[in-house]
């Protein structure tokens, strides 16, 4: 007997700390009056920078953007309630992990991308963030048979950054 009015009496404060609903796409604090997004291409400032680095990493922010949130890609950049545009500042290959007779054991790839996201809707509004993101790999290894897969793991990493920046506004 004493279960049962023990489960009677906590019932109610298990009942009010039950989630109201449920989703894996995060809606953060972003305000609901943007549904559109564009992103312009990326401007390429940084030497050594691989023609195509610019469009791969514009087209990964618009894919990120699009399938992690609610936003909905705008081919146009007039009527989008958010713009995303940048600039690739640094594509930097640097020793580390130096052993005797300055030699490196390891490598690093930095990029760095400074972001304006324009926000047209509720408000005018303009978001500034640069996103410095690196992956290490082997010396020994040739940077032109690894760098594809470099990119795309620097690039995941940018493109969360967008994202996060867009869903908590920090």
């Amino acid at each position: 007997m004493k279960v049962f009015i023990v489960f009677i009496l906590t019932l109610p404060l298990i009942c009010s700390c039950w989630p109201s609903s449920i989703s894996f796409m995060d809606k953060g604090s972003m305000p609901e009056d943007w549904k559109t997004f564009s992103v312009l291409t990326l401007e390429n400032n940084a030497p050594n920078t691989p023609l195509s680095y610019a469009t791969v990493i514009s087209e990964e922010i618009k894919d990120g953007v699009q399938n992690n949130t609610r936003l909905l890609l705008n081919s146009t950049s007039d009527s989008a309630e958010v713009i995303i545009e940048g600039v690739i500042t640094n594509y930097v290959i640097s020793p580390i992990a130096l052993l005797e007779g300055d030699n490196a054991s390891q490598n690093r790839l930095s990029i760095s991308v400074k972001f304006n996201i324009f926000i047209t809707k509720p408000e005018e509004d303009q978001m500034t963030m640069t996103s410095t993101r690196f992956v290490d790999y082997d010396s020994n290894t040739d940077l032109g048979t690894v760098e594809g897969d470099l990119l795309e793991e620097v690039n995941k990493q940018i493109v969360q950054d967008v994202i996060n920046k867009l869903l908590s506004n920090w």
